[in-house]
């Protein structure tokens, strides 16, 4: 009985290492296939070429870009009342970042000016000091005035709003 008691002990160990040689070859196989693949990969890469005639089409594209990239209207400094309990006063001013040249032309057409101040102020007239003391609110607002004066404007779109001078009092 003693000889059977010896003999199992021994085929534990016996499989513990064949599993960590197993796992070893394993993970050994799984590293080559993979370092395989990478090298396989960049077989044939070569540096990209550049010429004069590519650097100066790149450069006519990035010129072409500045063209039709946001430009920022600043609007005019804007004094409201707000509405609510107690009677507050906001101050701010409105910069629009427009797409395009047209829509940065459109809204500054005078009628068009008039109609986002106009719609900018009956905005603000409706907000209690309440609704603009988070951020969330202010955020909220820019969207708002983003989309009313989207609303106006045909060509030109309203990317964002930005606010330079914001004071409740």
């Amino acid at each position: 009985m003693a000889e059977k008691q010896d003999k199992a002990p021994a085929k534990k160990r016996d499989l513990g290492k064949l599993l960590q040689v197993a796992f070893a070859v394993l993970n050994l196989a799984v590293m080559g296939a993979g370092g395989y693949m990478v090298y396989a990969s960049t077989m044939g890469w070569q540096n990209p070429v550049i010429t004069e005639e590519m650097a100066e089409r790149e450069l006519a594209s990035v010129s072409d870009e500045a063209d039709t990239a946001p430009l920022v209207y600043t609007m005019d400094k804007f004094t409201v009342n707000l509405g609510g309990e107690p009677k507050r006063t906001i101050r701010l001013e409105v910069n629009l970042q427009m797409l395009g040249k047209e829509g940065f032309e459109e809204v500054m057409e005078p009628e068009n000016r008039a109609k986002a101040r106009d719609r900018i102020v009956r905005l603000l007239n409706d907000k209690a000091f309440a609704d603009l003391d988070s951020i969330q609110g202010k955020l909220f607002l820019k969207d708002k005035i983003a989309g009313e004066v989207n609303g106006i404007l045909r060509r030109g779109i309203v990317k964002d709003v930005f606010f330079s001078d914001f004071v409740v009092q």
